[in-house]
């Protein structure tokens, strides 16, 4: 069973930091290259993409709401991504989603909930006060 589980989510004022990590688990990803990044869902809004790492860490891709302000890495034991998130904005503010999948990073921006073989944590939520 592949788990998922995001940490550091909370409540920041404009123009402060926050980290987010997650850590995955489970047979699929024990013996196979897969990429790891975040998502994140506004109220009212639909889920968009924000980042992604590949396996290695070499090829990464953000948001282009995202970029110059986030930064998104891998831990050395790859398992687990990392979310710095720096210059925060009100319009940050949503439930940030991890998720992973065995391959490339090329689709990942256009997975939803529903996409094959992509998994998915329960979110943790981010609050940028004005």
């Amino acid at each position: 069973q592949v788990q998922l589980v995001e940490s550091g989510g909370g409540l920041v004022q404009a123009g402060g930091s926050l980290t987010l990590s997650c850590a995955v688990s489970g047979r699929t990803f024990s013996d196979s290259d897969y990429a790891m990044g975040w998502f994140r869902q506004a109220p009212g809004k639909e889920r968009e993409f924000v980042a992604v790492i590949s396996w290695g860490g070499s090829t990464t891709h953000y948001a282009e709401s995202v970029k110059g302000r986030f930064a998104i890495s891998r831990g050395h034991a790859k398992n687990t991504v990392y979310l710095q998130m720096n210059s925060l904005k009100p319009e940050d503010t949503a439930v940030y989603y991890c998720a992973a999948t065995v391959g490339l990073t090329t689709n990942f921006p256009l997975a939803t909930m529903t996409t094959p073989n992509y998994y998915w944590g329960q979110g943790t939520q981010v609050t940028v006060s004005s």
